[in-house]
């Protein structure tokens, strides 16, 4: 034992002696590399964290809220809608309830027809709920009792030159236009547009807003019915045990977290979005690996007349070998502290400058967990790729080493 850890004592001297001795620039470079290397492989998994966690944040903000009740099973809505609100808004963790109800549609706007979701709101539940009323483009949103008014997303607006649109529209629609709805109940209306939201969610963007009372008067009556109801918990608690706490006041409806609601699909996008992680990690391992290997390669084929001389004074090729693996795990030390500064830059420039994409802003994720296993992994493989050369090297005999 006490050999052992003489010899490596010893190993880990002359390889720090190596490294001082050494080129600063090669060193520097090497560093850099490894640096670089080590961003890479945190970078692409952190933007994809960053896709994932803005697509989580627009369906509950703009979609689904925390907590989406649905119609029972077999049912078209949900019956008895003020007495599942009054009952939903008394359960602790629950911030306020939003009834939505989608009576479908065609709008119509210079001879383009759309047909599309219209749904019923309350306004001061919505506002409450979801941050829709936030993301106006241009005009306002709806406010509580207006009539013969209507909000409508971007994509439903469109561009005059319908080549520019992402999907059907009604070809370049503008606040306080003029719009005509004819309802799936055969009823007509003309509305003015009162505003145009932009959430750049592709789910969110094609909906239509009218007022509750607005519904009303197109289904000729009080509606005591709703399509969902949305539901916002107070910031902090458990969305799932504010499901049970519903479920326990004995609510027969579907009850589904965000969670629930994206389901098997969000969970086959995230499996598919590790995959790419993993190719890209390896394609970083393997870069470091060449690129430390021809290092200590070249470095130790310049050295081995002086590896020659090391054995010939009697220390063990081990103790060489062990030398250029502690000067390697040294550079990945440095170039993993390095790789750290430029994660935090970069993490610190787009909290201020976000990745700019078409369905929305992202922040780039870094993650501890990611950036302790890419370093663990990072260390593992540079130590495998000093070691290499270094043992064919120091295995060579000693006159062979010594000619150079």
């Amino acid at each position: 034992m006490n050999e052992t850890l003489i010899r490596l004592r010893l190993s880990f001297f002359l390889g720090l002696r190596s490294l001082q001795r050494g080129s600063i620039g090669s060193l520097v470079m090497t560093v850099v590399i490894i640096g670089m290397v080590f961003t890479n492989m945190i970078f692409l998994p952190s933007v994809i964290t960053g896709a994932i966690n803005l697509f989580v944040d627009q369906t509950i903000e703009f979609q689904s809220g925390n907590i989406i009740i649905e119609p029972k099973e077999g049912a078209e809505v949900i019956d008895d809608l003020e007495d599942l609100l009054a009952r939903v808004n008394r359960v602790p963790g629950v911030l306020r309830a939003a009834p939505h109800n989608d009576i479908g549609g065609v709008m119509k706007f210079k001879g383009s027809r759309l047909p599309g979701s219209i749904i019923a709101i309350r306004p001061r539940d919505e506002i409450l709920v979801t941050g829709i009323s936030r993301m106006m483009k241009e005009g306002q949103y709806l406010g509580e009792g207006d009539t013969g008014v209507i909000v409508i997303g971007k994509l439903v607006a469109g561009h005059e030159d319908k080549s520019e649109d992402l999907m059907p529209s009604l070809g370049g629609v503008t606040t306080g236009d003029s719009i005509d709805v004819e309802y799936t109940n055969g009823v007509t209306r003309a509305y003015r547009v009162k505003g145009i939201f932009e959430t750049r969610s592709y789910m969110v963007d094609p909906l239509v807003f009218i007022t509750w009372e607005e519904m009303e008067s197109v289904r000729g009556g009080p509606v005591d019915q709703a399509t969902t109801v949305l539901i916002r918990t107070v910031p902090g608690e458990d969305e799932r045990e504010v499901k049970f706490s519903l479920i326990g006041m004995g609510i027969q409806e579907e009850i589904k977290t965000w969670h629930d609601l994206l389901g098997k699909a969000f969970a086959e996008v995230v499996q598919s979005y590790a995959v790419i992680n993993n190719i890209s990690t390896i394609v970083s391992i393997v870069i470091a690996i060449v690129v430390i290997f021809i290092v200590i390669m070249i470095k130790t084929l310049n050295n081995r007349r002086q590896i020659g001389i090391l054995k010939a004074i009697g220390i063990h090729r081990t103790t060489i070998t062990f030398s250029y693996v502690f000067q390697v795990i040294i550079l990945a030390i440095m170039g993993i502290i390095f790789g750290l500064f430029i994660l935090f830059a970069l993490d610190r420039y787009f909290a201020v400058y976000p990745i700019v994409f078409p369905d929305g802003d992202i922040r780039p994720a870094f993650t501890l967990a990611d950036i302790a296993s890419n370093a663990v992994l990072l260390f593992v493989a540079s130590a495998i790729a000093g070691f290499i050369p270094a043992w064919m090297v120091a295995r060579e005999k000693i006159l062979t080493a010594m000619r150079g």
